[in-house]
């Protein structure tokens, strides 16, 4: 099961200054890990105003999906970094509930040499880089990050395995061919204009998402049919892509999109549902950070 979460360069254009900036971040960042987002990708949006620039939220991001004690190793001094302290703490679990400094956790690393004997040298954290023999199925090389199951510290005995370690992975790509991945499964745009969540609907979500009854989700705000496309038929049960706009530039601007259309379901079909997860809100704008929290907390929800 896959979870992607798509959001804009434009995420912190009305950010006051960079530190504010960072931080709105490292919120997004945060609600990823708490939810279990596997892929947080970031979307162009030429029309929306980034004084920082189209690369700062995707690098900033990348920073923070870095394990800290790998940090100094991955990162030079970079501008859009200077106020990287001020991110939050992600404390990522392994998918095996074990913690990260705990026997048998599985860690990332850095492969720093690669030697001729069928064994590399790894950063992993630990107190110096540990040579590792390398499995016959895995190719590796300098630079590349690798994962590691640490059995135990002291001695030290570890070794290379192909899985993934705990956390997201960030990448870029335009918002079509996110929504075209083989693993994009049910696709949500969070949207005021869309159909507001509500208890029923979050069942037959949750039934869906889950491989049950789809109770009829497919196309509801999107103007699509009550059929599931051939994109569905190749993802899991569990696939998810949510997709958000910038503050105060939600989705419809961002896709050049009707609001109206949107919320008579007659707007874009390119997702299967156009979905408010903040009905009757309080106040004129929910951030983009408030929204991811708003959002993936109650598709996380079992039956």
């Amino acid at each position: 099961m896959t979870t992607s979460v798509l959001v804009p360069a434009s995420l912190t254009r009305e950010a006051e200054d960079k530190r504010e900036a960072t931080r709105k971040v490292g919120y997004v960042a945060r609600a990823a890990t708490v939810f279990r987002v596997d892929r947080l990708t970031v979307y162009p949006d030429s029309d929306g105003v980034e004084k920082r620039g189209a690369g700062f939220v995707e690098t900033v991001l990348r920073y923070a999906a870095t394990p800290p004690y790998l940090r100094k190793e991955v990162w030079d001094r970079r501008g859009e970094l200077e106020y990287a302290g001020v991110l939050p703490a992600l404390r990522q679990r392994s998918r095996t509930g074990s913690g990260s400094d705990e026997s048998g956790s599985l860690r990332q690393g850095i492969v720093t040499e690669v030697g001729a004997d069928g064994r590399v040298r790894v950063n992993c954290g630990l107190q110096h880089p540990v040579s590792l023999p390398v499995p016959s199925e895995m190719e590796v090389g300098e630079g590349e990050r690798v994962s590691v199951r640490v059995s135990s510290r002291r001695p030290v005995r570890a070794k290379l395995v192909d899985e993934p370690a705990a956390g997201f992975v960030v990448d870029s790509a335009e918002i079509d061919d996110a929504l075209a991945r083989p693993d994009a499964g049910l696709t949500i745009a969070a949207s005021r204009y869309g159909e507001e969540l509500t208890v029923t609907k979050l069942d037959q979500l949750v039934a869906r998402l889950r491989g049950g009854d789809d109770g009829g989700t497919s196309g509801d705000g999107s103007g699509g049919s009550d059929d599931t496309d051939a994109s569905d038929d190749e993802a899991a049960p569990g696939d998810l892509t949510v997709a958000f706009g910038a503050p105060e530039r939600g989705l419809p601007p961002i896709l050049g999109e009707d609001p109206e259309a949107v919320a008579a379901e007659t707007g874009d079909d390119r997702f299967d549902l156009w979905l408010n997860t903040v009905p009757d809100q309080g106040s004129e704008v929910v951030r983009t950070e408030e929204a991811v929290f708003a959002t993936l907390a109650p598709l996380r929800l079992t039956r």
